[in-house]
């Protein structure tokens, strides 16, 4: 390089160099402007208080021997609770159950959630109204979505079991949620109708997204349903696909409310999600260290698992 390129480069504002930027330019850049942080505090200080700071709090526990009703001082007491966790067989158990129920109720939503998408993307009579039906699970809270799948599976007045019984299904009733063999398929079940209505309006959202130009210039092309679907619509839905997929396996596998409405985590422990048993051990037996070490580990595990899945499919993206 010549002397006098170097010396053309190196003059501010010279093409192909940007100009210097001002000290309020440099703030700005910086994320300093106080303005927009005066903006931002309404919205800073709920989550600071009711997010940020209990999760620190709940992992500074982790810790601690704390437990309710200790009149001595809680002590610091290491990994200890960690290293405990190690041999605690209920608790990998329940986590072994977790991911079954969240990754089959993930699974299950989706599959079901892009049909019903997928119909009700369609020109078709009243769809107003069946899209607002499809609402209807979202919108009614955990316990009473509970308390109504509780009298549905009552083995003696039970809706299921005297429609299976009228259609010569079943000789004699079954007690679903007691019952070993079919305690978690019925809770998976219900979990499956309760969190459909979400995926599938995201999933109608980003169907409505995809340009009709390019499905029309595919059938035009002599592609098929199916066709269509692969080479266009699910290309461009994909990115929606992974986010609330993802989404929806954390709410499942930190499900609480429903299976505790359910069942308690019975019949045996057969239901007994890692945050029922998080509960257990922290409101009923009074370990609240222990308890707080126990969702360290779901954390620690499901953003692993996550991370691995999401840079699995963000690489299959970039391919």
């Amino acid at each position: 390089m010549s002397f006098t390129a170097s010396r053309a480069k190196a003059v501010p504002g010279s093409r192909g160099t940007p100009p210097p930027r001002t000290p309020a330019q440099r703030k700005q850049a910086l994320g300093l402007d106080r303005d927009a942080w005066f903006l931002l505090l309404p919205a800073l200080i709920p989550i600071l208080v009711l997010s940020v700071g209990p999760l620190l709090y709940g992992v500074s526990l982790a810790f601690t021997d704390a437990q309710a009703g200790r009149t001595a001082a809680t002590r610091f007491v290491g990994l200890d609770n960690l290293l405990d966790l190690r041999h605690d067989s209920l608790f990998w158990e329940s986590f072994r159950i977790g991911l079954i129920w969240a990754v089959s109720v993930t699974a299950l939503q989706f599959v079901l959630a892009m049909g019903l998408a997928l119909l009700l993307d369609q020109n078709l009579r009243f769809r107003w109204l069946a899209r607002t039906l499809a609402l209807v699970p979202w919108a009614m809270p955990e316990v009473v979505v509970g308390i109504m799948w509780r009298l549905v599976y009552h083995s003696d007045a039970g809706v299921l079991n005297k429609t299976l019984t009228q259609l010569g299904l079943l000789d004699e009733n079954v007690d679903w949620l007691a019952d070993l063999s079919y305690a978690l398929p019925a809770v998976i079940a219900v979990g499956v109708w309760a969190g459909m209505p979400q995926t599938t309006v995201v999933l109608l959202a980003g169907l409505q997204n995809v340009p009709h130009e390019l499905r029309e210039a595919a059938r035009l092309d002599g592609a098929g349903l199916w066709r269509r679907f692969t080479t266009v619509t699910w290309p461009a839905l994909r990115p929606v696909v992974l986010a609330i997929t993802s989404l929806n396996f954390i709410w499942n596998f930190n499900s609480f409310g429903l299976v505790y409405v359910l069942t308690q985590g019975g019949p045996g422990g057969q239901t007994r999600l890692p945050m029922l048993f998080a509960y257990e051990e922290a409101f009923k037996y009074g370990q609240f260290g222990y308890a707080a070490a126990m969702g360290l580990v779901m954390v620690a595990v499901i953003a692993v698992l996550l991370t691995l899945f999401l840079r699995k499919k963000l690489k299959e993206d970039a391919a």
